[in-house]
Parts: structure tokens; sequence; C-alpha cells
């Protein structure tokens, strides 16, 4: 017990930091508190403290794991006399006595008090605290820590919309300097090897062997870093309380825990801050590149080592192999070359936790997602190779049979074409589709929005709910079918809008849901046009980002389908008829409603289609200049959500029709006839959706627009 006490103090000298570290999170609340509070001052410090509090701990971590795996190594094998339970639980006891001292003095308290939740973790991850200090340090003019901090969190998270914007702001302010624009948690490997690269691609060899010798080393360091907090609590996913596990099963569990976490190191370290993928063979790559590097600038010894340390992840590459006989011709046959230690380490390593994790995932259960593109076939056991191939062909066909459905969907009208698919918008249920309408028919409709004017259905060119940089007008249905009635506007243009919206409803329901009946929900006519006065400085959007049939809460990653939300629509549709504005595109976003995974920019007789629900989170940009306008569609397979004004607009209509019918106005209907283009859809009956006017659940929309209009337009 004495030589246990003597070997935690040597390790507590080893490690220790004076003051106790307030748990992060608990910073972090306050800070946030004191953020919406207004009170910057406060907000700044305590944000400021929490990453300190962070950087903290991990250090701590790092620092004392490292120092107790040394001086409790599990070496060698037990006595044969002795009992090897004993021999190897008292090592793990000591290596748990000796972290719980190092931590305890480090920190000032049981590690237990910053244990943070995941979602605060998540936020650290994601350089969450930066977005608000920037703006603290902006109210408190601290401008230079306020461009750092931005820009900090900007490199981890480039979609950010907000932040792209105060980025841009930044850079047009007076007093704001380049190297104001610092990353202040940049990772030394990644800014090495990112110069390496440039100087290599110029080749600059003396210039690259030394920056990619220092990514590197710092790449191996920063593994090592990685490896040491994986080493943290058990995290059940799955939370199973009924059968708790044994003693061995607990431990087999914990551990394949942690090196499938320590293999998966590899790819933290290769993915560049704001990137979702890693670097292929990003330590490979190094060795690659450096064997290359030496041999131009003569130095062979070291080329044919880096060649050699290359050949541990790819032994039978071919181009290598020729390689390293050049450098043994060159060297002489009787100079030995041999690998570094340090890459001889780290694959020998990794082959030995990777066989572990392959005889738990055969023995015990469980998936292994394998990081590295290098390791041995034979290491895989046969019955995993299988079910790794078949899992590999049933995604590949599932794609294939995606992307058929997606092809051969019928289009019920001539010269439409799909511009961009699912696929390529990076979501589900998206299509954008071109020439939906003509140049004339666009014309037509924006002559009816620009005929109804003052007389729409109550929107009177007034201020958007969502923005006070922007004014609308809307016109639904029924409405522009009462000023047609009325003589303020043509009967052509109304019929124009229902033929509009009944083709477009067509097309999407023969893309997404063919032999599926899909029911107009709403349809509105809406422009919306910027307040030339008040663009300066604007940073908000056209409209906020959400889901048509469902209420995002993007903290809690979730769509809550339930009222207000209006929960029976399916899909919905934006018909564009102009585009000579500036901004006003649509947008796609994750469910954090900031990172963008797709945009769409509105013209003539484009239709953007997408499913309503949370998988499709949408905004639309600012309107910085002109009039932009649209016909917004709803959908629903539900029959008694069918929208109610469209059966009486389509009743107006066929009045009318018959009116004109008659001898008298037997030259007017020809014209009318004329004048449209022949791809139009045909108006339907309002004989065929009599039965829509038994139910009731829909009516408060005629009698309320303007409750709706905040949440029906785009």
């Amino acid at each position: 017990m004495a030589s246990l006490l003597c070997l935690c103090f040597g390790v507590l000298a080893a490690a220790t930091s004076p003051g106790r570290l307030v748990p992060y999170d608990l910073l972090y609340a306050d800070g946030v508190r004191a953020y919406f509070a207004r009170d910057w001052g406060r907000a700044a410090e305590l944000l400021q403290r929490s990453l300190h509090s962070y950087a903290g701990l991990r250090g701590a971590l790092r620092a004392c794991r490292a120092s107790c795996r040394r001086e409790t190594a599990f070496l060698g094998l037990p006595p044969a006399s002795g009992p090897w339970e004993a021999a190897l639980f008292s090592r793990v006891l000591q290596r748990a006595d000796c972290l719980q001292h190092c931590l305890g003095l480090q920190l000032g308290a049981p590690q237990s008090a910053h244990r943070a939740s995941h979602a605060i973790r998540r936020d650290f991850e994601r350089r969450e605290p930066y977005n608000y200090l920037q703006v603290a340090f902006f109210q408190l003019k601290r401008l230079d820590q306020a461009v750092s901090a931005a820009h900090t969190f900007f490199v981890a998270n480039p979609q950010h919309l907000q932040m792209r914007e105060d980025i841009e702001k930044y850079r047009r302010m007076a007093g704001v300097k380049s190297d104001n624009f610092r990353d202040l948690e940049a990772t030394p490997h990644w800014e090495a090897y990112e110069a390496g690269l440039q100087h290599y691609n110029e080749d600059e060899y003396l210039q690259a062997v030394a920056r990619l010798e220092e990514s590197l080393t710092e790449a191996l360091a920063a593994l090592e870093d990685c490896r040491a907090l994986c080493e943290g609590p058990w995290e059940d996913e799955e939370e199973e309380e009924e059968m708790q596990p044994g003693l061995f099963e607990a431990i087999a569990a914990h551990y394949i825990q942690v090196l499938k976490c320590r293999q998966q190191c590899v790819l933290e370290i290769a993915t560049k801050p704001g990137r979702i993928s890693a670097t292929e063979d990003f330590i490979p790559s190094h060795l690659d590149l450096l064997q290359f590097a030496y041999s131009q600038i003569g130095n062979q010894a070291l080329a044919a080592e880096c060649a050699a340390s290359y050949l541990l992840f790819y032994p039978t590459d071919e181009p290598m192999l020729e390689k390293m006989n050049q450098y043994h011709a060159e060297l002489g046959e009787d100079t030995a070359v041999t690998a570094r230690e340090s890459i001889q380490h780290y694959v020998q390593r990794s082959l030995m936790e990777k066989k572990l994790i392959y005889y738990a995932v055969e023995h015990l259960g469980g998936t292994f997602n394998d990081p590295d593109l290098w390791t041995p076939d034979e290491l895989i056991p046969e019955n995993l190779k299988e079910k790794h191939r078949e899992d590999q062909e049933k995604q590949k066909q599932e794609t294939l049979d995606m992307e058929e459905r997606e092809k051969r969907a019928p289009l019920l009208f001539e010269g439409i074409v799909v511009t961009m698919d699912s696929q390529q918008m990076n979501g589900t249920r998206r299509v954008v589709f071109d020439k939906v309408l003509t140049e004339s028919e666009c014309q037509d409709l924006l002559h009816l929005t620009k005929a109804a004017g003052e007389a729409g259905d109550g929107s009177r060119a007034r201020r958007s709910p969502h923005t006070p940089h922007e004014r609308f007008e809307g016109l639904t249905i029924l409405k522009a079918m009462q000023l047609a009635q009325n003589g303020n506007v043509d009967w052509r243009d109304t019929k124009l809008l229902l033929q509009a919206s009944e083709k477009s409803r067509r097309i999407i329901e023969s893309y997404f849901t063919p032999g599926k009946k899909l029911y107009f929900s709403f349809t509105h006519l809406v422009c919306r046009t910027a307040v030339e006065e008040e663009q300066e400085g604007r940073m908000d959007l056209s409209h906020p980002v959400h889901a048509d049939n469902c209420l995002l809460d993007p903290e809690g990653q979730e769509c809550w389908r339930e009222p207000p939300a209006y929960v029976y629509r399916d899909y919905s549709g934006i018909l564009y008829l102009n585009d000579d504005f500036q901004g006003g595109g649509l947008f796609f976003t994750e469910m954090d409603t900031v990172t963008v995974t797709a945009e769409v920019h509105p013209k003539c007789g484009r239709l953007v289609a997408f499913s309503s629900g949370k998988e499709n989170p949408h905004g639309v940009w600012a309107v910085s200049h002109g009039r932009r306008c649209a016909i917004a569609l709803w959908y629903t397979h539900s029959q008694e959500h069918a929208e109610q004004e469209r059966v009486k607009a389509e009743e107006l209509m066929e009045k009318n029709v018959t009116e004109q019918d008659r001898p008298d106005g037997e030259e007017q209907h020809r014209a009318d006839h004329s004048s449209r283009s022949s791809s139009e859809a045909p108006i339907p009956h309002s004989r065929a959706r009599s039965t829509s006017w038994r139910h009731k659940s829909d009516s408060d929309r005629t009698q309320h627009p303007k409750e709706l209009r905040a949440r029906d337009e785009f």
C-alpha cells in the first residue's frame, strides 16, 4: 500500500494544476442566461471561463490517463505460480486509484461533477459557445475578439447562415484587420498538413517535407490525445434496465466500446473542422507524400524509410514495392531499411485492437464500422465478410431502386424536365421541375397579381408577418374568381391560375404518389417586395426555416406533428413566376435549421416540390431588391381536408364557361381558349368534388384568411 501511495503522489506531482476547476456546463448555462438577459460583460466572462474549463477538463483527463498508464502499465505475464485474476485486477485497482487521485487534485472535485449532458458536450464539439461570444464581444465594442470568435465558430460550421452573413459584415467594417480572422481552436496538424500540401504541389519539396513531418508528428500526438479521452464512462445506447450484464460481460462490453472509440480517432484527426468526411488514408498519405518529396531533394535514406513505413499499411502495393527496389539499389543491398518505429507501433496496436473487436462482433454481437481502408482482409472473420458484402449489395440495390423510381416517375406533360432530384438535393422526397409554364403564362399571372392590387385577399401590400423589410400581397384562388366576377381582373388570367395549380398537382402526384390521390390543401398566389429603404444591414430571412406539417424544434432535433401545425399536409410546392429580383431563393436545411443542404433559385416556370414533414425543413432567403412572385401550393392525401375554397372557385369558373358557351359569348370563348398553351392541364369540374362540402373542418380558412397566411405563404 505504501508503494501505491508513493506511486499516486508521483503522478500527482507530474500533473498538478492549482485551484478548483468549475464544471464547464454550469459556467456555460450561466453564460447563456446572461446572454439572453443582455448582460454582455458577464456573458462574455462566463462563456470564456466555460471554454477554459472545458479545455482544462480534457487536458486533465489526457494528462492523468497518460501518466497513470505509464506508472501502472500492464507489462508481462503473471507469475506461473500465482493466480492470474489477482495479478490482473491488482493492476486495474492501482490504475483506478491513480486516476481518481490525479483527477481529484487537478479538478479540485470528483470527476463525476464534470459529467455534462450529451447536448452540452455536442455544443462544445460544435463550438457553439463562440457563437454567443461573438455577439457579446460585438455589443461590448471589442471588435477584434468578436471577429476571432465568429471566425472560430464559422470554421467548424461553414454552412451556418447567420454567421456567414456576420463574417461578411465584419470584413467590410473599418478597423477589422485580416489577422483578426483566426481560429482559436486551430489544430496544429491541419495547418501544417495544408501548408505541406501547398509546398508539395508547387514543387517546393524542401519546405514540403518540413511541414509534412510536422503534420505527421502532430497528427500522431492528436491521435493519442483522442484515444486517452475514449476511456470515459460506459454509455449504454439501449439503456435496458431489465437485464444487467454480469461482471465479465460488462467488462467486455465497456472495453470493446473503448476500443471502437480509439479506432474512430483516426477519423477525428483526419476530418478538417467544418467538413463532414474524413481525408482517406490520412496517416499513410503522409508517408506517400514524404517518400516522394525526400527522393526529390536527394535524401534516399529517408525516402526509403517512408516507403517501408507505407508498406506496413499496403504490403502488396506494386508502385511502392518498385520504389523500394529502386532505393535498395541506390543505397546498396547491405543497407538496412526499416519502417519508422512510431508507424510500426501504430499499425501493430491498431491491428491488435481490430482483432479483438472483430472477435467480439463475431461471438458477442454488435457492429463495427472499420474506419481504415488498409485493414487486411484475413483479419475479418469469414462469416462477417459475407454479411458485409450482403449489406453493401443491399444498400447498392436500394440506391439503384430509388434512382430508378425517380427516373421512371411519369411526367404527364410534354417538355417538362427534372432539373434536380432528391439525390442531387442531398435529401429525400425533393425535386425541381422546369418548363412547367411558358414565359407568356408567367407574364399573364404576374399581370393578375398587379391587377388584383389593393383588391387582394386582405394582404393589401402590407408588411410581411415574417420580416419588417418586405411587403407582400396575397391572392387566394376563390378571391381571384370573385375579382374576375366583379370585373376587376381578366377571367383568362384567373383561369390560368386554376390551370397552373392543377397542372402542378398532377405533376407532383404522378412523381411522388402515382396511384394515390393528392388533394389541394391550400393555394396562394403571393408576391414579396423588398422595402428598398430598409435593406441596409439586414440580417433576417424572408421566411424563417420551418416544416409544413409539424412544429420544428431544432434544439431537440424533433418536429412535433401536432396543432397548430397543419398536420394533414403531405406535400408542398412552389411554382415560380419571375426571377427579376435579388435574393428570395428557397433553401433546405438539416433539423438544426442552420446547416444548408440544398438551394433552389427561382425562375419562370420552375416548380419545386417536396414532402411536407420533418425531413424537409426549409426557408427563404431575404428579398433584398425587387418583387418575387410565386404560387404556393400545399397538398393532402386526406379528402376531408381538401381546399373548400377551390370547389367554390371551380364552380364560379364553370358558371362563367357555361355563360361564354352561349351563342353571344362563343367568339370570346374561342379567343380565351386559343390564348393558352397547349400544355395546360384541364380544369376539373366542381361536381367531381361535391362530396367535400359535407366536411366543415377547413371552413375557417374562408372566414379567417389572415390567421392562416402567416404560416401558409412562403
